[in-house]
């Protein structure tokens, strides 16, 4: 681990976390939670086997991460993050906040997991109807799914299929997050291509203020 030498709190934390993929890591164990090497491999398209165990005892060793045994019948080595590791989460909000700006260029060969909806709709949606029924909008984006649930004031997001979802918007992750971020209306993202199905009215319930124009959208 290379170091900035600075007597810096900001050069001291990226002397542990500033390295290529450190913080990706950091991010799959915090939308995931303690991980199976494979499973951690499989949220980091792109990154070789041996960069990957690299970077775990190093994060390791700063104290980010610890393994441990899975009970039977997992019956395998699970990496999650320490205290210390979990005290990350703002900073990794932090950065997907800043990034969406960066977004609106075309996916092209970017790889892309479901998981990766969930900050983005955390920062941006808002149950502006907390009295309202429990509701769900099932995310279905290059082959996996996503389940945004809308519930007493909280607006939360889980991995796979909805059991009923009551709106669904199936596409590309960009004109998904594009409509969940405010940075195109339902109608301008279904002129593109964004298939919207359900009660698309659910989206005025939990858009920011800027996006939801309904116009024109299928079955608005």
């Amino acid at each position: 681990m290379r170091s900035y030498g600075q007597f810096c709190s900001v050069a001291r934390a990226l002397d542990v976390i500033g390295d290529r993929w450190t913080l990706l890591i950091v991010r799959e164990l915090l939308l995931r939670g303690a991980c199976r090497y494979t499973d951690l491999k499989n949220g980091l398209p792109g990154i070789a086997s041996n960069l990957l165990a690299d970077r775990i005892r190093e994060l390791e060793a700063a104290g980010l991460v610890v393994r441990e045994e899975a009970p039977p019948p997992v019956a395998t080595t699970l990496v999650r993050l320490t205290e210390a590791g979990a005290e990350l989460d703002p900073v990794v909000r932090a950065l997907s906040a800043w990034g969406i700006r960066l977004m609106a260029e075309p996916i092209g060969e970017d790889a892309f997991r479901t998981q990766w909806f969930t900050y983005p709709v955390e920062e941006f949606l808002r149950d502006r109807d907390p009295d309202g029924p429990a509701a769900s909008i099932e995310l279905r984006a290059l082959g996996g799914t996503a389940v945004i649930e809308v519930a007493g004031g909280a607006v939360r997001v889980s991995q796979g299929p909805a059991a009923a979802a009551d709106l669904i918007l199936a596409g590309s992750a960009q004109l998904i997050l594009g409509l969940l971020t405010g940075q195109l209306s339902a109608a301008a993202a279904a002129g593109r291509g964004l298939e919207i199905s359900g009660d698309d009215q659910l989206l005025r319930r939990v858009l920011p203020d800027a996006a939801p124009d309904l116009a024109g959208t299928p079955g608005g």
